[in-house]
């Protein structure tokens, strides 16, 4: 049992540190409001939008960053994983919180016509990644404007190749994440409500991985398929025998899919092709089945082929993209992340996410840091047009989420690091207390 002394201290300390959240989420909110500060983060988005680039190429973007963080006087190293670039604010010591952002484009012709469509053709910010740099830009500007009131160092990681290159895990292997403690990441989301968050403590996003497999069968005339090994067939044997992975292989409470999204080969109407090719991705909520339903797919697409006299070979293409793990929220940060959010947003603008099997390379960092939290920005309201979900080449970004990005951003760190001074075993003994 504690003291009264020690208690009236850890007391005092929490008085002190609850009036800095509610001050500074409402200040660093009504910051990023003010119309200066609106229309720079709405020229840096623009820029980004108008010159997109891919993953590992985005060279522009990554000028365009250092040029801000020189603009602020941020300092910086560069280069991480190509392109990537990692700021810092405050001490230069410990405890260090880093919140993320990812530059890379989508392989996507944009169909939306307004005067800052992407100007190069086949790419666009389909997914709303230059909105998040933007966001982080702004973040970065209030907490250096608060420099010296940090009780640590904020990392702000400018990430390359999130859609589908691993990026993440590139920065962590060239060193991004040295001393880092906690990690924040966040994302757009066209169909939730603008100013409110959504979030969940535990797993959030399904671990992801590709395969693509080639049944080899033997070539000829449709007109006497007796004389061939048809490849079609098998391969269409396969992808029916793949779902049953799930729908009799998986226990009903857990959650996988396997879903073939490409199927090509054949050339004529009246030609059985050599071969053909089928690809496809595998998604799961736990490391364990997510393995299994690797050894699965690969047992179940040859030996479906042989029963079809065909021969196939199968590539998890973990060259191109390493396998994603489950993204998995820190229940202490969920707390932390609920306390900051509500105090700027009104807790009744906090809403539950539901694990999705969407996949995300933010889970590198949560495999790694100590703490991790994910969470999701709403942009739909009753003044934009419906928005399009990510990855459609009509996808828009409602400009009017980017104050409340900078400014939740700016101050789940700048709190974290105000907490991160209540000597951890005060706070044990306040959370015995309770």
């Amino acid at each position: 049992m504690a003291s009264s002394k020690s208690l009236h201290l850890i007391f005092l300390l929490a008085v002190i540190f609850a009036d800095v959240a509610v001050d500074s989420s409402k200040e660093f909110l009504q910051r990023a409001r003010e119309t200066e500060f609106y229309d720079w983060m709405v020229g840096i988005r623009r820029r980004i939008h108008e010159n997109p680039e891919l993953g590992f190429e985005e060279f522009q973007t990554s000028e365009l960053v250092r040029k801000e963080l020189d603009a602020m006087e941020i300092p910086y190293k560069h280069p991480f994983a190509v392109t990537g670039v990692v700021g810092y604010v405050g001490s230069g010591k410990p405890p260090f919180v880093a919140l993320r952002a990812d530059m890379d484009a989508l392989a996507l012709q944009e169909l939306v016509e307004w005067e800052h469509k992407s100007k190069i053709p086949g790419k666009m910010h389909a997914c709303g990644h230059d909105a998040h740099i933007a966001m982080l830009l702004g973040a970065a500007k209030i907490l250096q404007e608060h420099r010296d009131e940090l009780q640590g160092t904020v990392v702000l990681i400018f990430q390359p190749a999130e859609e589908g290159s691993g990026g993440a895990k590139k920065m962590i292997e060239h060193g991004a994440l040295e001393n880092v403690e906690a990690i924040f990441g966040f994302h757009v989301r066209s169909a939730k409500a603008l100013g409110t968050v959504t979030s969940r403590p535990g797993p959030l996003l399904a671990a992801n991985g590709f395969f693509e497999a080639v049944i080899s069968g033997k070539g000829g005339h449709a007109a006497v398929p007796q004389l061939a090994i048809d490849p079609i067939l098998a391969a269409s044997n396969v992808i029916v025998s793949l779902q049953n992975l799930v729908s009799r292989e998986t226990n009903p409470l857990e959650s996988q899919v396997v879903t073939v999204g490409k199927f090509q080969g054949g050339s004529a109407f009246n030609i059985i092709p050599e071969s053909v090719s089928i690809a496809g991705t595998f998604r799961s909520f736990s490391k364990e089945s997510f393995f299994q339903l690797k050894q699965r797919i690969e047992e179940v697409i040859i030996a479906q082929a042989a029963v079809q006299m065909c021969n196939a070979t199968v590539d998890f293409l973990t060259e191109k993209q390493p396998f994603y793990p489950v993204t998995v929220n820190s229940e202490q940060l969920h707390r932390h992340f609920l306390n900051v959010a509500g105090e700027m947003l009104g807790f009744d603008n906090i809403k539950d996410e539901l694990p999705t099997m969407g996949a995300e390379d933010f889970s590198f960092y949560s495999e790694v840091v100590p703490v991790a939290y994910f969470y999701f920005l709403g942009m739909q309201n009753e003044s934009h047009p419906p928005l399009k979900i990510g990855h459609s080449p009509l996808f828009q970004v409602n400009e009017e989420v980017l104050p409340y990005g900078a400014a939740l951003h700016a101050a789940l760190a700048f709190e974290y690091l105000s907490d991160a001074q209540i000597p951890s075993m005060e706070k044990e003994r306040v959370h015995d207390e309770l």
